[in-house]
């Protein structure tokens, strides 16, 4: 037995390693989609070898920090430019930027993920249809605890980056929300916080 879980932990490090790599050079964003091509790669079979998330973006992190340090800050900070404007022109829906952009393992093709929390779903295409923006809409889900909620995505481009917006109930912003029901919770930053993060960033560099 000793010996199957030391070949589980190394092939989990090595897919963890391997979707990491699939993720910072083909610019993919969904940690399910590389973690499969990783495993298919490896020959992996055994659904115990897979890793976490975590476990990716750990090895994602150090990956870019070796190999993309440069490119890559500039790409994080362009999205985060772009996602503060668009956030700005939807200030009457209370929105929050989550997911890769603002975590910092965006990849060059990066959706920009923000939240928000009008009284009606209407109001949000009224107001992009009032200034002729184009848009797709699509149901999705979000989970807090074992709850899910369904919400309205609608999907544009803004400034030259795909955006797109999930719509919640106002009632849902006081809750912890996840992407998926084991999924962690999702970190999320106003307006605000996301301005103080671009400042922050520029003193750094």
């Amino acid at each position: 037995m000793r010996g199957k879980s030391t070949r589980q932990t190394g092939m989990r490090a090595r897919i963890a390693a391997a979707a990491a790599r699939i993720m910072a050079e083909d610019g993919i964003d969904d940690f399910a989609l590389a973690k499969r091509k990783a495993a298919r790669r490896l020959g992996a079979n055994d659904a115990q070898a897979l890793p976490a998330n975590d476990e990716i973006e750990a090895e994602l992190r150090a990956y870019r920090s070796l190999y993309q340090a440069e490119e890559h800050t500039l790409r994080v900070a362009e999205l985060r430019s772009i996602a503060l404007d668009a956030m700005r022109a939807l200030e009457r829906f209370n929105p929050y930027l989550t997911g890769p952009v603002l975590t910092g393992i965006a990849g060059r093709y990066a959706d920009i993920d923000v939240q928000l929390f009008p009284e009606s779903a209407k109001e949000v295409e009224l107001h992009l249809l009032d200034r002729n923006i184009a848009y797709t809409t699509h149901e999705g889900r979000r989970y807090s605890g074992d709850r899910a909620h369904a919400v309205s995505v609608l999907e544009l481009t803004w400034q030259g980056a795909r955006l797109r917006l999930s719509v919640f109930d106002p009632r849902d912003e006081r809750i912890a929300l996840k992407t998926s029901q084991a999924g962690r919770v999702m970190d999320r930053a106003g307006i605000a916080e996301l301005g103080a993060l671009i400042r922050d960033a520029r003193g750094q560099a």
